[in-house]
C-alpha cells in the first residue's frame, strides 16, 4: 500500500484543527485507561490516602451523572473545540424554533463510529447550541458504563453527558421548569458496527423505550439527522453472520460497548490511522412532535407515535439530502 504523506508546508489553523481532534479521539479511545491507571498507581504509592479520599468522594457523588452531571460552561467554550468543528467542519442547522418552556427528546441518527456530530454540537458550545436554541441546555446520553471510571467521569460530565439509565433521561425531561434537552443516538452501539461511508442504514424500528419515555414525561420529541456522520471513518468489512460480526455482537452483549474496527487517516500521512476524514458534518434538528404527557402510556399509543416519530425522521431526510451531497435515488433503510 502506497503511502500519502501530508504537506510539509500546512498551514498552522489545520495544524491546530488536527491537534483539536486528536485529542478528542484520544479522549473516546484510551483517557478513560489513562485515569485508571492513575488512580491505581496513587494506590500502589505514598500518596495512596489521595484515591482514598477520591473513592470517598466518588461514592458521595455517584448518583450524579443520573441526575444530570456537572456541566461546565468554561470547558464547553475551550478554544480547542472550535478547532475540532473546524477540521471537519460540523455545522448545527436549526429548522424551526423550540420553545424552552417544553423539555425535549432530541433522537439523534445515525449513531456514526464516535458521534463525532453528537459531541461537537451538544458537548460544546463550538456550533452554537445556546445561540441558536436560547433558553434550552443540552445534555447527551451515553452508557452508565463510563461513569464508573476514576476522573474520566468529571472530564466528561463538564461536557453534559449523562448517563443513559432510564432514571437519568426521566430525571431531565421532568424538570417542571422546562428548557432541558436530553440527546439519545437512538441506534446504540449496535449501529456503530454497521457506520461506514454511503450507509443509510438505521436500527429503529425495534427502538421504543425512548419514546414511552417521552410520553410518560410529556417531552416533545425531535429527530436529528447528521448528514456526513457515516463518511467519517472506513471500517473492516463485518457483513451480518462472519465471524467477525459474531465476536463484535456477543461482546457487545457482554460488555455493553461496541468495538468496530474502523480506520482513516493520521497525523502526518493520509493512507491509514485513528483520525477522521476531513468530510463535513450538518447535523439538522428537525421540528417537534409535541407529545401529551401519559403517565401510562399503552401499546397502541407507543406505537402510534412511534410511527409519527419514523415518518417525520424520514421526511426530514428526504428534505435535506440534496443540499448534502446525497443521491436523489438514495433513502434510509430502518431495520430492527
Amino acid at each position: 500500500m502506497r503511502i500519502r504523506f501530508a504537506p510539509v508546508r500546512i498551514p498552522l489553523e489545520r495544524r491546530l484543527q488536527t491537534l483539536g481532534v486528536l485529542q478528542w479521539v484520544f479522549s473516546f479511545l484510551v483517557l478513560a485507561q489513562c485515569c485508571l491507571a492513575i488512580f491505581v498507581l496513587l494506590l500502589l504509592t505514598n500518596y495512596w490516602y489521595l484515591a482514598a479520599i477520591y473513592a470517598g468522594w466518588f461514592y458521595l457523588d455517584r448518583e450524579t451523572p443520573g441526575r444530570g452531571g456537572r456541566r461546565s460552561m468554561w470547558i464547553r467554550n475551550w478554544p480547542v473545540w472550535r478547532y475540532f468543528r473546524d477540521y471537519f467542519p460540523i455545522t448545527l442547522v436549526k429548522t424551526a424554533d423550540l420553545d424552552p418552556k417544553h423539555n425535549y427528546l432530541f433522537g439523534f441518527h445515525p449513531h456514526g463510529v464516535l458521534v463525532a456530530g453528537a459531541f461537537g454540537n451538544f458537548c460544546t458550545e463550538a456550533t452554537g447550541f445556546s445561540r441558536l436554541f436560547p433558553g434550552l441546555t443540552s445534555y447527551l446520553l451515553m452508557l452508565p458504563f463510563w461513569f464508573k471510571l476514576p476522573f474520566f467521569r468529571e472530564y466528561i460530565m463538564c461536557g453534559g453527558l449523562v448517563s443513559s439509565e432510564k432514571h437519568s433521561a426521566s430525571y431531565i425531561l421532568s424538570q417542571e421548569s422546562g428548557g432541558q434537552v436530553a440527546v439519545l443516538a437512538v441506534g446504540g452501539a449496535p449501529e456503530s458496527l454497521d457506520a461506514r461511508p454511503g450507509a443509510l442504514t438505521l436500527r429503529v424500528l425495534g427502538k421504543k423505550g425512548f419514546i414511552k419515555m417521552a410520553l410518560k414525561t410529556g417531552a416533545h420529541l425531535v429527530p436529528v439527522f447528521s448528514f456526513g456522520e457515516n463518511e467519517l471513518f472506513n471500517q473492516v468489512e463485518n457483513p451480518p453472520g462472519s465471524l467477525l460480526r459474531n465476536v463484535q455482537e456477543r461482546l457487545q452483549k457482554v460488555m455493553g460497548l461496541a468495538l468496530p474496527l474502523f480506520h482513516a487517516r493520521g497525523v502526518f500521512q493520509y493512507s491509514f490511522g485513528f483520525l477522521p476524514f476531513r468530510n463535513p458534518v450538518y447535523t439538522v434538528v428537525g421540528k417537534p412532535i409535541p407529545v401529551q404527557k401519559n403517565c401510562s402510556p399503552s401499546r397502541e399509543d407507543i406505537e402510534t407515535l412511534h410511527k409519527e416519530y419514523l415518518d417525520r425522521l424520514v421526511d426530514l431526510f428526504e428534505d435535506h439530502k440534496s443540499k448534502y451531497g446525497i443521491e436523489e435515488r438514495s433513502h434510509l433503510v430502518l431495520i430492527e
